[in-house]
């Protein structure tokens, strides 16, 4: 385990270009706490670790799921919940969490997709991040298991996505949530499934934002600076990504605009609701995200750490621009709650 460094990270925003912002410079300094634990968090990360976990899924795409599976297995730890969150699984497929002391109060809802690729992660794999969001007691969380590539390639996770939209609203009362303030949310393929969603969904209105964390927005090896400057020993390797890629992508066209949601034009990506993209500045998928934020006609607002990488939401080890992405996140759903621009 790493060493946390316990601090303070005071943010200030100081550019909005493009439809994205930038943080202070204090944080692109390379002694500054961001580049620090990312560092050392890039330095913990198992050699060999991707190339077993690419293999893995080579091997499932092929039919034998067995390695996939341990692999799963091994990223579904139970993550430890803050005294004053309930999380209860309302199915299988649905964990909510909300503050113990207003449970019983109409809350806006943030529908979490988790990352891994498509191909694993859980519930279990976004709970710090459902769980932080919780225990600031304004707003509830909805974590969400979808089906998993490649056994269940394009359309099976973004239909699992789908209906669990449609169970949020059905079930709004009993949840005690307000239908007309749900955000949807997603860290790297799980921002893609959000984004797949909310072009995609037939209620008016709904969802009322999207919450993303470094994106996937094309399926495919794009040959962008940042695919090419931090495609290895960044997190997230090209290798792995472009294998996450053909499972998900199996008996589709990869290119399809419901996956690769970066290739949909502008007018398109006008109807998107209010949306926050928080990207990791040396990450492979940093220029995806930006060129889909341009595009975005001023709907998708991207907010940079520069010096963080891949994985920041999910994985411990970057505490400060985790701290960051939920104080930035809370500001957002509350903003929209109130109708602030």
């Amino acid at each position: 385990m790493l060493n946390k460094i316990v601090i303070r990270c005071v943010f200030v925003f100081i550019m909005v270009h493009y439809g994205f912002a930038a943080y202070a410079a204090d944080d692109a300094r390379p002694d500054s706490v961001m580049r620090l634990q990312a560092d050392d968090f890039l330095r913990s990360m198992p050699t060999g670790l991707q190339q077993l976990q690419s293999s893995a899924i080579v091997k499932a795409i092929s039919g034998d799921t067995g390695d996939l599976e341990r692999v799963r297995e091994s990223r579904n730890t139970v993550q430890q919940i803050s005294e004053n969150v309930t999380a209860r699984m309302l199915s299988t497929d649905y964990r909510l969490y909300e503050h113990k002391d207003r449970a019983d109060r109409l809350q806006p809802l943030l529908i979490y997709f988790h990352g891994g690729g498509w191909t694993f992660g859980s519930i279990n794999s976004c709970a710090r991040f459902c769980n932080a969001m919780a225990a600031t007691g304004e707003v509830k969380v909805l974590a969400v298991d979808y089906r998993l590539a490649p056994e269940h390639p394009f359309p099976a996770g973004l239909d699992d996505c789908l209906a669990a939209l449609d169970y949020a609203i059905d079930n709004a009362s009993s949840l005690n949530i307000d239908p007309e303030r749900i955000t949807v949310g997603g860290d790297s393929s799980g921002g893609n499934l959000a984004i797949a969603l909310a072009l995609s969904a037939c209620r008016p209105g709904v969802p009322e934002s999207l919450l993303l964390f470094y994106p996937v927005t094309k399926a495919f090896a794009d040959g962008s600076a940042s695919w090419l400057t931090y495609g290895s020993g960044y997190g997230l390797d090209a290798e792995i990504m472009e294998v996450f890629n053909s499972a998900y992508t199996i008996g589709s066209d990869p290119r399809d605009c419901r996956i690769s949601v970066g290739l949909c034009d502008s007018q398109t990506l006008s109807v998107l609701p209010r949306t926050l993209l928080v990207a990791a500045g040396r990450d492979i998928l940093s220029d995806q995200g930006k060129e889909f934020a341009q595009k975005s006609c001023g709907r998708v607002k991207r907010v940079e750490f520069p010096e963080a990488v891949h994985l920041f939401i999910t994985v411990a080890g970057q505490d400060c621009a985790f701290d960051k992405a939920v104080t930035l996140s809370l500001s957002f759903i509350t903003d929209v709650c109130s109708g602030i621009d």
